[in-house]
């Protein structure tokens, strides 16, 4: 029976921080049924290498698996990245020493869409900041029935402008359209996605949607597509989401944008580095809303990942890989 090492299981498990061990383990039991399973929790850089040992198989979330590690971990056939993106693994040191690498598509598309409004809706609506207000007493002692901490947004009627059109990006815009929003589009691929788009360049997104969120891979193309220039020419009350990858983003550009008033609010669950330094503007600028890189991390979304990731491996096993990278 072949032994199966996961590198950094801790994010990846499908129940709550509050879950106990035994329930934990029980979310990886499609995986054990397949092999020795051994889970570590986190692994640093120079534990890598002996963690994998002999191990046949590896699975990682964002512990990066490079050179060094192929050349040393002779027994190691497989790698299974326990996510999309892939960046992680050095594809071409994994080819030329004959590894197979696959990783798991699709599996956060509803969760992300729900995080995407999520924070939208927080901009709009500003659910914690009136919260936090009654429960400081505000409401309790306000003259009237009701009270606002600041102006409230309507999404109806307005246009929502989705960068990328994969999964994603589709699954985003269909909410936008059930809740009343024009939906305005730049994609690599023109397609029908079941409602009307209108397809826009990427600067006249910008200039025309009142709220931008983002959906498309990260390349050399598409970093700081968020700047300064296409900052400044977005509408005084619109918003940037972003859920996809943080250096979508010039982050000093957007804080200033924000100080200054240029645009109304952003809401982000992705940033250049993760964890964040504390110098990160971002995190003093006003009307900016962060979560710490949970759009895909609902309970059902990580139950998702870790069958896909047992399918994969299964089919890997019996000589038929499924979502093969390298």
């Amino acid at each position: 029976m072949s032994t199966i090492v996961v590198l950094d299981g801790y994010t990846t498990s499908p129940l709550a921080a509050d879950a106990t061990p035994a329930d934990n383990e029980a979310g990886w039991q499609a995986l054990a049924r397949l092999g020795e399973l051994v889970v570590h929790e986190r692994t640093a850089a120079d534990e890598v290498a002996k963690r994998i040992g002999d191990a046949e198989i590896a699975l990682t979330n964002k512990t990066p698996i490079g050179e060094a590690v192929f050349k040393a971990c002779t027994a190691l056939k497989y790698v299974g990245v326990l996510a999309t993106g892939v960046n992680v693994v050095d594809l071409d040191a994994a080819k030329a020493h004959g590894v197979t690498v696959t990783n798991v598509p699709g599996y956060s598309t509803p969760s992300v869409a729900q995080h995407v409004f999520a924070l939208l809706l927080e901009l709009c609506s500003r659910a914690s900041e009136h919260d936090a207000a009654v429960h400081v007493g505000k409401w309790a002692n306000c003259d009237d029935f009701s009270f606002t901490t600041g102006p409230l947004v309507e999404l109806s009627g307005k246009t929502l402008g989705v960068v990328g059109t994969g999964a994603i990006g589709q699954a985003v815009a269909k909410v936008g359209h059930a809740l009343g929003m024009t939906i305005a589009a730049h994609s690599r691929t023109q397609r029908d996605i079941g409602l009307p788009v209108q397809w826009l360049s990427v600067d006249e997104l910008f200039a025309t949607a009142d709220a931008v969120t983002l959906h498309c891979p990260l390349t050399p193309q598409t970093e700081g597509l968020v700047n300064a220039q296409r900052l400044g020419t977005m509408k005084p009350g619109a918003f940037v989401i972003n859920t996809g990858r943080g250096p979508l983003i010039d982050e000093p550009a957007l804080a200033e944008a924000l100080s200054k008033g240029t645009i109304a609010g952003a809401g982000l669950d992705v940033l250049s580095s993760e964890p964040p330094s504390t110098d990160n503007p971002l995190l003093s600028a006003p009307n900016c809303v962060i979560t710490p890189h949970i759009a895909w991390a609902t309970v059902e979304s990580r139950k998702r990942l870790l069958s896909i990731a047992a399918a994969n491996l299964r089919g890997y096993l019996d000589g038929q890989p499924t979502n093969v990278v390298s």
